[in-house]
């Protein structure tokens, strides 16, 4: 029997229901928070990068091969999940960080 927990997201403050196996990102939206992913949700992009605060590993499904590139490559350390692949397993925080895009993404300024 799949249980439900409580998210909240943070600068936002908002709190809510999440049902054991939604992703951060579909709570985010059934919830109102505004919450970037280019890619729509399939690990490319890193725009729905979130930092993770109470609640932490044992609240959250284990990072899998995709997501695990995704951060490495942005340079992310281990606080930070793309939702759209983090799945909860129990009360957990979350901190939406400014937008950005993703480095691969980001032109390299000409040498002078």
């Amino acid at each position: 029997m799949a249980g439900t927990f409580k998210i909240t997201f943070f600068p936002e403050n908002k709190s809510g229901e999440i049902s054991e196996g939604e992703t951060v990102l579909e709570a985010a939206g059934r919830l109102g928070v505004e919450l970037n992913h280019e890619c729509g949700g399939v690990a490319s992009c890193s725009t729905c990068r979130v930092r993770i605060g109470s609640g932490g590993a044992p609240a959250l499904s284990e990072m899998d091969v995709d997501e695990k590139e995704v951060l490495d490559r942005e340079q992310l350390d281990g606080d930070y999940r793309l939702a759209c692949q983090t799945r909860v397993k129990g009360d957990v925080t979350v901190t939406i960080p400014p937008p950005v895009k993703p480095l691969a993404d980001q032109a390299i300024p000409p040498s002078r």
